[in-house]
């Protein structure tokens, strides 16, 4: 069928359910894809290692809050103790079946952090708002309390740490202190592609708009057919499993070896920051959210030096601490919906109408 575009809106039903029925979005993620997997042959270890790796991890467990909180309007303080269920979980797969496929291995913790989520999802049946934040932030307390106290989980370890240990796929090295960081990066970005376009597809479908709707009003969605209990209940299933399949990559792809503390607190609400600034209810804004918290503050570190500027470590920290928020907030005024919506504006204005398919 041939039509053209009207801006946002579309003339058939089919083109409203295309993942992206602009032509340009098409090419444009279609190239993005492309040079993402060009990356390393360009990028040197500090870049892969210290800024990209983390970024993708990230940007994979804002997508899988935003599943939650932007498109479920289910609020939830407790992504790191998620990511750790996670990460120590593949952990302990990996090394009680030494011989498993160590990203199978990641995806059965990513099971297991869903039926986690199960658990501490079922407050949201009674609470909301800010008493099923507060709910969830005692789930991410109670996790790291349970890691930190039973020793099972680290295999008896003195010292509290997992290790991510050396495992091989298809005879390549992709963990352990063998593993290269453009192997780790490759996988990485692998997963995220893979799960953003999942993500993307459930959004669109019968999950996503049930979603949408217990979102913006619960009592006429009820009224409508849709099953509150069930549908909170998935999304923090659907929303455990991504964050936990971050958890065993940040652990085995990024970190190496970890403690409790790597899944602490400050990373829950980085993750929730991720959302907020790059958009609730946006895929994009996931990413693009992920983007802003892991790169300014590296940005920031290293324009002094840039201008000429020479001042204390302290003191650049602390002003980088001060931009950084002023940053956010900023953006926030801005633009409420986010990063994603300021480049949906861009796209509107600079995309060449009609367009014929």
């Amino acid at each position: 069928m041939i039509y053209r575009e009207a801006g946002q809106f579309k003339t058939s039903y089919g083109a409203d359910q295309m993942i992206f029925p602009i032509l340009q979005d098409r090419i444009f993620v279609i190239l993005a894809v492309v040079a993402a997997y060009l990356v390393p042959l360009i990028a040197n270890e500090y870049w892969l290692q210290a800024v990209l790796i983390p970024f993708l991890i990230l940007s994979l467990a804002a997508i899988g809050l935003n599943l939650l909180t932007g498109y479920a309007g289910q609020l939830s303080l407790g992504t790191g103790g998620f990511m750790a269920v996670g990460g120590y979980m593949t952990y302990k797969i990996t090394t009680a079946f030494p011989d498993l496929n160590v990203l199978i291995a990641v995806l059965l913790a990513g099971l297991i952090a869903a039926l986690v989520g199960l658990v501490f999802g079922i407050p949201s049946l009674r609470i909301k708002g800010f008493y099923l934040a507060v709910a969830t932030l005692a789930a991410q307390f109670f996790i790291l309390w349970l890691f930190n106290k039973v020793g099972w989980f680290v295999n008896y370890s003195p010292s509290g740490t997992i290790t991510a240990p050396p495992r091989t796929l298809l005879g390549i090295m992709v963990t352990g202190p063998e593993a290269t960081a453009p192997v780790r990066y490759l996988i990485v970005l692998t997963f995220l592609a893979f799960f953003a376009l999942a993500a993307k597809n459930l959004v669109r479908g019968r999950i996503g708009r049930s979603w949408m709707a217990i979102r913006d009003m619960d009592i006429a969605a009820e009224i409508i057919g849709i099953r509150p209990y069930q549908t909170k209940l998935l999304a923090f299933a659907i929303s455990s499993f991504y964050c936990g399949v971050a958890g065993g990559l940040y652990v085995f792809c990024y970190l190496g070896s970890a403690e409790t503390e790597a899944f602490d607190i400050a990373l829950s609400f980085s993750v929730l920051f991720m959302i907020i600034i790059g958009g609730l209810g946006s895929i994009l804004g996931s990413i693009l959210g992920a983007a802003f918290i892991t790169m300014v503050p590296i940005f920031l570190t290293n324009a002094p030096p840039l201008i000429g500027l020479s001042m204390p470590i302290d003191l650049q920290k602390h002003i980088e601490v001060m931009l950084f928020g002023s940053l956010i907030v900023f953006f926030l005024i801005v633009e409420p919906r986010g990063i994603a919506r300021l480049w949906q504006i861009a796209k509107e204005k600079f995309r060449l109408w009609p367009f014929p398919y």
